[in-house]
């Protein structure tokens, strides 16, 4: 007998806890025997995943209730991931909505939210995280059914049920005076909520792409759901592509998920979420069909790249010290492979002088998170500046524009706001939260580049602050760029602490005594505007006088240590970030001053 089928998705802001409310679906529908040893957030396989906390890729998973099915589709909450997001969103019968009861509604949960709402899906309310001491459920549900409203939702969406839980002990409520110890209540509501999906086998097949997969051993798969008919393995099947061409093409395998498991299956039907193989070219929004009925699915929407970065050859002095894939044959393969899957990503060839390739992605975290991934690979590269992409509408310029959400100490506030309108930024709105100031604006992603680095030094560490693509309007006029220079080594060698501890007076280090440094890497920034050449491998005379206990005497102030995020907001059009396997380090383009001086009196006669 065919089980009935629903198809959920979690969605919700990052860090409100789906990936644990997850957990608790697989612990409470026994997919872990007891006496199993489950890490937290098993969903988060990635492994920068689970360094990091977030989710970044969509994945699958299934429970039973009852006789019913349900396939699980756990989403990431970042604003650079949201393409994953949108292609899920026609795949599932319901979304349970995750909201924070302390934060409410983030600026991705409105990107979320109104996604969902937008294919006409009626969500259901979790508010997690009740069991913090302030806690403002009964609230955080007023902003929620206010979000509704201002998105537009129909009367029918409206009519959201309300639950009430503490995911991370596995428990939903339907009152927040209702105590439960279980996740039963929202395995009900879901039922209750979601009709199965209705039993279409004997329809015409119709399959539309809207993830991809890839296995070493199988190739490219593509994942989606199966709106209407079965599929057979071994069968012919028409793909129709979002151009309009038609390829016959024949499936080899066919996979189904039980639990956490991808199962391979002779035959899978309407309403299930399968993994198809064998159609080489695969790519999302292609519909598969039956061989004689054609009847492609509307074209899945993805939202352009709003950022670009130029992905070089490294060419500094240590270049292959650590790293075993440096040369450009290497960064196109990779590359390459990593447009199988990774379709938020553009790839083009560099044309002229530089060798390599032009990346676009949705943020600078979609590709910071790539680079983290090819480093750990073992490939070297050299990363220019993130570049925002402009669009040409009707003969005017427009940029994104983003919405950022700031929560900061009160007595930091007047600093963050005069920030942010230098960058541009239009203030939506302000209030007091305690003796902290959330603030609400508007500003062109071009504005926000590099300032995550300066409000933590602006407010001392305590302040946070998230964003999410809103819009495109017209192009803001010029932005001030970074106004520190920086300390540039001019020779190479091992720093030393001798030497260190006089460029400290300077500025902040970003090394340690002991480091390997080369002419033209950047060692630290200046306090002043201007940069400066330095040299950290200057060490004591033979003939100084002081004892030779001295140095050892030497105390310096802890460098400041870049992230491979924070590398990437902090250099200028005329610096690159090295990323290698052991290390990110930032340098000029052209590392001697010789080159240096010959590029500026280019630039200044080109002007």
């Amino acid at each position: 007998m065919k089980n009935k089928i629903i198809n959920i998705a979690v969605i919700a802001h990052v860090d409100a806890g789906k990936s644990t409310l997850v957990d608790a679906f697989l612990q409470q529908s026994g997919v872990f025997r007891e006496n199993q040893d489950v890490v937290d957030c098993v969903m988060d396989s990635n492994d920068i995943e689970r360094a990091r906390g977030i989710t970044i890729y969509s994945k699958n998973c299934s429970v039973m209730h009852n006789d019913i099915k349900i396939n699980i589709v756990d989403t990431p909450g970042h604003a650079d991931f949201s393409s994953e997001v949108e292609r899920i969103m026609k795949t599932v019968d319901t979304v349970i909505l995750l909201v924070d009861s302390i934060e409410g509604p983030m600026p991705q949960t409105r990107f979320v939210l109104q996604k969902s709402l937008q294919v006409g899906l009626k969500p259901i309310l979790l508010i997690n995280k009740i069991d913090k001491k302030n806690h403002r459920a009964e609230e955080v549900v007023d902003m929620v059914f206010d979000l509704f409203v201002e998105l537009n939702a129909t009367d029918e969406q409206l009519d959201f049920p309300i639950l009430y839980g503490i995911a991370k002990q596995g428990i939903v409520q339907y009152e927040l005076d209702q105590p439960s110890d279980s996740i039963k209540p929202l395995f009900d509501t879901i039922i209750n909520h979601v009709t199965p999906y209705p039993d279409m086998d004997d329809e015409f097949l119709q399959l539309q792409v809207s993830s991809l997969a890839y296995d070493d051993y199988i190739g490219r798969l593509g994942i989606g759901r199966i709106t209407s008919g079965t599929i057979r393995e071994g069968q012919t099947v028409a793909v129709s592509k979002p151009d309009g061409s038609v390829e016959r093409q024949k499936i080899s395998s066919i996979f189904v998920y039980e639990g956490l498991k991808r199962t391979s299956v002779k035959e899978a039907r309407s309403g299930d979420i399968v993994v198809v193989s064998g159609i080489s070219n695969i790519s999302i929004g292609d519909t598969i069909c039956n061989e004689n009925n054609v009847v492609p699915m509307d074209t899945i929407k993805i939202e352009e790249p709003t950022l670009s970065m130029n992905f070089l050859i490294n060419t500094s002095p240590f270049v292959g010290m650590s790293g075993k894939f440096v040369t450009t044959r290497h960064l196109k393969a990779r590359l390459e492979k990593e447009l199988e899957v990774n379709v938020g990503l553009k790839v083009e060839a560099l044309d002229g002088v530089m060798d390599g390739f032009k990346v676009s992605g949705r943020g600078e975290l979609h590709l910071s998170i790539l680079l983290e991934n090819m480093r750990r690979e073992g490939y070297e590269v050299a990363v220019s500046r993130p570049e925002v992409i402009l669009h040409r509408e009707d003969g005017v310029v427009k940029e994104p524009i983003e919405r950022v959400l700031i929560n900061v100490p009160e007595v930091y506030s007047g600093s963050v706001i005069s920030k942010l309108n230098l960058r541009k930024g239009i203030m939506e709105s302000m209030s007091p939260d305690g003796n902290y100031v959330k603030i609400e604006y508007m500003v062109p992603t071009r504005g926000l580049l590099g300032y995550r680095t300066e409000l933590i030094n602006d407010t001392r560490g305590e302040g946070t602050m998230v964003r999410s693509f809103d819009h495109y309007e017209k192009f803001k006029g010029e932005i001030p760029q970074r106004t520190n220079g920086v300390l540039i080594s001019n020779d190479q060698g091992e720093a030393i602490a001798y030497s260190l501890n006089n460029i400290e007076d300077r500025g902040i280090l970003f090394i340690n005594p002991g480091e390997e440094v080369y002419e033209g890497m950047i060692i630290g920034m200046n306090a002043r505007n201007e940069d400066i050449v330095v040299n950290p491998c200057k060490a004591k005379k033979q003939s100084n006088t002081r004892s030779s206990g001295a140095d050892d005497a030497i105390k310096l102030s802890p460098p400041r240590i870049l992230t491979l995020e924070a590398a990437l907001e902090f250099i200028n059009d005329d610096e690159l970030v090295e990323v290698t396997p052991d290390n990110i380090r930032i340098r000029k383009r052209y590392l001697t001053e010789m080159e240096r001086r010959k590029q500026g009196n280019k630039l200044k006669a080109g002007q």
